[in-house]
């Protein structure tokens, strides 16, 4: 399968470079995946497109304010690191800009001398493992002098770091955020609980494979890079009784679906683990776990867009792609959304 069938020119001005005022007035490009229809709407009205008994699988990691800024100890030189996962304790996988300038046994300061980081190990593109030195509680370090790293086609800085957060993000360790979640509000969320929707969370911290592209002609060479998740046993029990009653489960973000889709693989259904996700999912995979998808606009050639492509049907997706663009739907991060719906609606 070749990469190239994954993409389409998108004119740069349908980039969203910030957050709409209000998070749920971004629109919704609902797809049936039965029929290939499309319909406009608001993602306020996803509230009216789930339904009582319905499971919504929300990602409740929170995003590090990973992006570092500081100098080599010898020379003084500008150093920008970004944080991706600690390997062990005080010992993280890093991408750092300049990575040429920065090999093993090279020191670096940051901020005000509080953190401090010695490079040990080098890996591929412009990796490198750092171990910290610090004083206090590192994550409370890290928060005061981290910026959020927003995804490189997002150029303003953002005036309130917390729209890169979802507004149920939870467990740190992300290095992105799981961008569908960053639709939904608070109010939302409770009138979806009322309305008898199961709201249950997995966690699955974006890692590298988001800031990694696909750099080979052919979609089964590309190898994903493995990020780590966890599932409760609430989580695991809600959408064990969804499958066995057949009720729907809606997977929100391309990270909850891979989630899910992992743990069904491994286990043939849900239950409490924790793990290391590297599935790699493109057309012709057939999906087990999820019924519905609530994701954004994706990247052309990008991982997610074969994910979704898998999921309705890529010929499906690229028409749906177009229609969004000839309508100026806003795309990536801060974009516009996408409901893949399972069928024809009884309500």
């Amino acid at each position: 399968m070749d990469v190239k069938d994954f993409d389409f020119e998108l004119p740069e001005e349908l980039i969203a470079q910030r957050p709409l005022p209000h998070r749920d007035a971004s629109r919704l490009l609902l797809l049936n995946r039965e029929n290939g229809d499309l319909d406009h709407r608001h993602f306020s009205d996803i509230n009216t497109l789930l339904k009582a008994g319905d499971c919504l699988v929300l990602n409740d990691t929170r995003v590090l304010p990973a992006r570092l800024f500081g100098e080599k100890k010898e020379t003084h030189g500008r150093v920008e690191v970004l944080l991706l996962h600690e390997q062990r304790a005080d010992e993280w996988e890093t991408l750092v800009k300049p990575a040429k300038r920065v090999k093993p046994g090279t020191e670096i300061i940051f901020g005000d001398g509080r953190l401090k980081a010695t490079c040990i190990a080098t890996n591929d593109h412009g990796g490198r493992v750092l171990r910290f030195h610090y004083e206090g509680i590192f994550m409370e370090v890290i928060e005061s002098l981290g910026k959020m790293p927003l995804p490189p086609y997002i150029t303003e800085e953002l005036d309130d770091q917390e729209r890169y957060q979802t507004v149920f993000a939870r467990k740190s360790g992300a290095a992105a955020a799981p961008t569908a979640g960053l639709h939904f509000t608070e109010e939302q969320l409770c009138e979806l609980r009322a309305k008898g929707v199961n709201i249950c969370y997995i966690t699955l911290h974006v890692g590298l494979g988001t800031f990694r592209p696909v750099s080979v002609d052919t979609v089964e060479e590309h190898e994903m890079h493995a990020e780590y998740f966890e599932m409760s046993a609430d989580t695991a029990e809600t959408l064990n009784e969804a499958k066995e009653n057949g009720r729907d489960i809606i997977a929100c973000g391309t990270t909850s679906a891979r989630t899910l889709e992992t743990i069904i693989n491994t286990h043939g259904g849900f239950l409490q683990t924790c793990g290391w996700s590297d599935i790699f999912i493109y057309p012709g995979y057939v999906f087990k776990g999820i019924d519905g998808l609530i994701t954004n606009f994706h990247l052309p050639k990008s991982t997610l867009m074969m994910l979704v492509s898998a999921f309705a049907g890529k010929d499906a997706i690229m028409h749906a792609y177009q229609e969004a663009i000839a309508k100026q739907y806003r795309f990536f991060s801060f974009g516009d959304a996408m409901y893949i719906e399972k069928g024809a609606r009884s309500f």
